[in-house]
């Protein structure tokens, strides 16, 4: 009984951990404010820093529990957290990838050597339309 009382603590502290340090990743990189930025929230500063920390942290108890918690709730339910997970990890990748790129301002430098005047909005919709469609075509199809 020990042994398992020991795997759980450590689990604990390393989950801990783990949203502690992606959470101070983002917050070093200056994502959070800028995003919070964009939304025009900084009035829910608190809030919002509250979301991504538990956000990691609910994220990785389901990452370790997800067998677990599916088998105790029905299977269609089941799904439907499955389906909530994904969708919500891919805003949060795709949020993360495109912050990165305008801290770098990739944008600045792909239209100016493409020579693109109008249609960046259409260009990035192609882009996350195509990233959605080959993941889907990845995780339905299991290539």
């Amino acid at each position: 009984m020990g042994e398992l009382f020991f795997c759980g603590l450590l689990g604990l502290c390393a989950g801990i951990l783990t949203s502690g340090g992606v959470t101070s990743v983002l917050m070093a990189v200056g994502l959070t404010p800028r995003f919070i930025g964009r939304v025009h929230e900084a009035r829910h500063i608190y809030l919002l820093e509250s979301m991504i920390i538990w956000g990691s942290a609910a994220g990785g108890v389901l990452g370790v529990f997800y067998d677990s918690l599916v088998g105790i709730l029905r299977p269609s339910l089941g799904l439907v957290i499955q389906i909530c997970c994904g969708f919500f990890a891919g805003v949060f990748v795709g949020s993360l990838a495109i912050a990165i790129a305008e801290m770098l301002e990739v944008f600045p430098v792909f239209t100016r050597r493409l020579r693109l005047e109008q249609g960046l909005p259409w260009v990035l919709l192609a882009a996350a339309l195509g990233k959605s469609a080959g993941a889907f075509a990845y995780f339905y199809f299991r290539f």
